[in-house]
């Protein structure tokens, strides 16, 4: 059983690791406040800007070369907008999961711990009820590694999805601005 001093010893270290991840969470509402501040600056001072542009344009081919010009830049903007989400996103989440991670390696040290002392203090013919308790610790152990990796794992996929995606979609802006600009022309 756990001594007093050990049950309050836990209770602080957890109230620690709450107010941590709690602080954590704060620190990437404050990046996202500061991202979306950026990108409303940005797109005001844009907008303005295409006002300006606007105004000043007199001929329809001039109008539509204008207008389709606009697709490219707007696309990479949102795309540099998702992907500096994704990564406070990400970050966040990083800390999360390396909290999780330490938490998880303490309880099964901590399970190991009890268990070498039940095998210690165990009657005699309790071998296999003591083997069983560790080899389920061990499993466990093994479980939380392997969702670990596969988290990673999945989170490297869609980082990767992200940019392939981004590029695809500024090539197909691209692609998609030459038709136009070339009739305008005409």
């Amino acid at each position: 059983m756990l001594t007093p001093e050990q049950v309050t010893a836990t209770r602080k270290a957890n109230l620690d690791i709450l107010f941590g991840l709690g602080n954590k969470v704060v620190e990437g509402v404050e990046k996202l406040a500061e991202l979306n501040m950026q990108v409303t600056r940005s797109t005001l001072a844009d907008s303005f800007d295409l006002a300006q542009k606007a105004l000043s344009v007199k001929e329809t081919q001039d109008w539509l070369a204008w207008q389709d010009s606009l697709a490219a830049p707007t696309a990479e903007k949102m795309q540099s907008y998702n992907r500096q989400l994704f990564d406070i996103v990400l970050s966040t989440q990083a800390e999360f999961a390396k909290v999780a991670q330490t938490q998880c390696e303490a309880y099964v040290r901590q399970m190991r711990s009890v268990v070498e002392d039940v095998a210690k203090n165990a009657p005699a013919g309790s071998e296999a009820a003591v083997a069983a308790l560790d080899s389920a610790i061990k499993a466990a152990h093994t479980l939380v590694e392997t969702v670990q990796k596969t988290s990673q794992q999945a989170v490297e996929v869609a980082r990767s999805n992200l940019d392939m995606a981004a590029a695809a979609a500024s090539g197909d802006t691209k692609r998609g601005s030459e038709p136009v600009y070339q009739a305008a022309k005409r």
